[in-house]
């Protein structure tokens, strides 16, 4: 029998504030983006990093150093601190995917002095899932600037013989009656959703195990104390090349240039998952729109510097820098795609 670690119990933190109506947020919002877009920018020598102020440039960051976001964050925090000519530095506020770091932002003043970068979790899916997440995106946030999509994976740890999805299916059916616990970095996230669906479709017992993170799920993973988990090709890329863990199918439309040997889970034959997650950074709302500029167009900078991308990419990331508008595109396509997923699942918010 599989052994689960009691980790793989996490829970939803109670949220700090409730949230309100997500339509009052959009005239703010279309404001901001119109704004943005009747302006030229300014050259980045123009603004402080913040009105006035040299003092530092928050990142929050919603889980636990060690993961794949938070190693993103250091990596561009590292380098926006010379661009900016301001100290940047990376605030970990880990829980309930994301959440906390979310009320974190909202509750911010609106002055430079905070953003959050976080991936489409936050975002687009907390808000589908949870009743009262203590925010509305659409109201308290303005987005900034993204820089990557990615893809999600399905991982098994060293001690599982698998070496292939086929294999790994073959093996749970026959040694453990086809039930078993995939480990998940947040509850309620798009890795539960898809382990549901793969056992739907491989007619496996699946259980969703959910983490605060994903570094304890890797960690329990590499302890082999439980055998599968489903994250981001970052969370995994590092172990999987160590030969510690093993990726054996990732979603997207295409194979991923880190991964060149990891066949997309469409090859397989499950469809329907080709739209990509992906990275932002966003401030609390009314935060000043030159502010804004002037860190997208600071990211801009950093995201073509060769060692930038070329370690981003290493982490399993397709890299582009998004401006504050392509950015709420994306956060609004992908939250389309997966309000129809999350409600053909049967999922009832608690």
């Amino acid at each position: 029998m599989l052994k689960t670690s009691t980790h793989a119990q996490g829970r939803l933190a109670e949220p700090v504030e409730h949230g309100q109506d997500r339509a009052r947020g959009l005239p703010r919002r279309r404001l901001l983006a119109s704004a943005l877009a009747a302006g030229a920018w300014p050259a980045l020598g123009a603004l402080p990093a913040r009105a006035g102020s040299a003092e530092p440039v928050r990142i929050l960051v919603g889980f636990p150093p060690g993961g794949g976001s938070d190693a993103v964050a250091r990596l561009l925090a590292d380098k926006l601190k010379d661009v900016l000519g301001a100290p940047v530095v990376v605030d970990n506020r880990p829980g309930a995917g994301g959440q906390i770091a979310a009320q974190v932002l909202k509750a911010a003043p609106a002055d430079g002095a905070t953003l959050f970068l976080t991936h489409d979790h936050t975002i687009s899916i907390l808000p589908l899932v949870v009743k009262n997440p203590g925010f509305d995106p659409a109201r308290d946030f303005a987005p900034v600037a993204g820089f990557a999509t990615f893809v999600n994976a399905f991982a098994v740890s060293g001690g599982t013989p698998a070496q292939s999805f086929a294999e790994y299916v073959r093996w749970l059916k026959t040694a453990h009656g086809g039930k078993s616990a995939v480990g998940v970095p947040a509850p309620a996230s798009t890795p539960e959703f898809l382990v549901g669906l793969l056992g739907r479709r491989y007619r496996l017992d699946l259980v969703a195990a959910p983490y605060r993170g994903s570094a304890p799920m890797i960690g329990d993973m590499l302890g082999k104390q439980i055998a599968a988990g489903v994250g981001s090709v970052q969370d995994f890329i590092e172990h999987h090349r160590a030969g510690k863990l093993r990726v054996l199918a990732v979603l997207g439309g295409s194979r991923q240039a880190a991964l060149p040997d990891v066949p997309t889970f469409a090859e397989l034959g499950l469809q329907g998952f080709e739209d990509l997650p992906y990275y932002g950074f966003y401030a609390p709302a009314g935060t000043p729109p030159a502010f804004i500029q002037r860190f997208s167009g600071a990211l801009a900078q950093v995201l073509v510097m060769p060692d930038v991308r070329d370690q981003l990419i290493a982490m399993g990331l397709s890299v582009g820098h998004m401006t504050p508008e392509q950015l709420a595109a994306r956060e609004q396509a992908y939250t389309r795609v997966w309000a129809r997923i999350i409600r053909g699942s049967g999922f009832s918010a608690p």
